[in-house]
């Protein structure tokens, strides 16, 4: 057994033949710059497209990458659990596969985790390369639920991420994890901070997200993890 890497970053993937290998090509360069042992997570979101493919081309070009292929598409908030449980590192890191995060930010979410001013840092797309709809529609998801939930953030949709690889042992299978890990961590007790970092626009592939997607569901989870929260308590 080889020693557990320092770093793990998890990168979900639905469907994003084509922005792959660049995405990660940037990972793999920014993480080299950190000097420390890494490894990099690709979970296949039982794509449909030549996602497998590509992931099959990163692994064979650069060996800190390893493979989560999920039977079927199960979904972002499962595929992202599913690698964080995965992840062999002390400091965990999270990034969309879309390419619209910049792993150039990571070492600015990583620092105050190492520094352990932090237990998770957030990322924070404060000018969001995104249709006006979704921006004004993220923005008033965003204020209803950092006030119902407490987590306060500006963007808990953002999933570029840094934390203690203790926190996921408080994670659970819900639906949307992945916006509402931030809400969910605060209520276990850990400390939570929100950084601005780049977005780029999508160049290649569709959003998954329509706007059933962006409101009505989660409207509905959200009800259903307070209430699971306070059940916790």
């Amino acid at each position: 057994m080889t020693p557990p890497p320092h770093y793990s970053l998890v990168v979900p993937f639905y469907n994003e033949a084509g922005n792959i290998l660049p995405l990660i090509g940037t990972a793999v360069a920014v993480l080299d710059t950190l000097h420390r042992d890494y490894e990099i997570i690709l979970v296949n979101d039982g794509s449909t497209d030549a996602t497998a493919d590509e992931i099959a081309a990163c692994l064979a070009r650069w060996p800190h990458c390893r493979a989560l292929h999920q039977p079927r598409n199960l979904g972002q908030a499962t595929a992202l659990l599913d690698g964080l449980r995965a992840a062999r590192g002390e400091i965990l890191l999270a990034m969309d596969g879309d390419g619209q995060n910049d792993p150039r930010d990571l070492p600015l979410l990583i620092a105050p985790v190492e520094a352990g001013t932090l237990d998770v840092a957030c990322g924070w797309r404060h000018e969001r390369n995104d249709s006006w709809l979704r921006r004004r529609m993220s923005r008033l998801a965003n204020i209803v639920r950092g006030r119902f939930l407490g987590d306060r953030l500006h963007d808990s949709g953002c999933q570029l991420r840094a934390m203690r690889r203790e926190v996921v042992a408080c994670l659970f299978p819900f639906e949307l994890l992945q916006s509402f890990l931030p809400a969910i961590v605060v209520a276990a007790g850990f400390r939570l901070g929100e950084f601005r970092v780049r977005h780029h626009p999508r160049t290649r592939g569709e959003a998954k997200y329509g706007l059933r997607q962006l409101w009505w569901r989660p409207a509905l989870a959200m009800l259903r993890l307070r209430r699971h929260l306070n059940q916790r308590r």
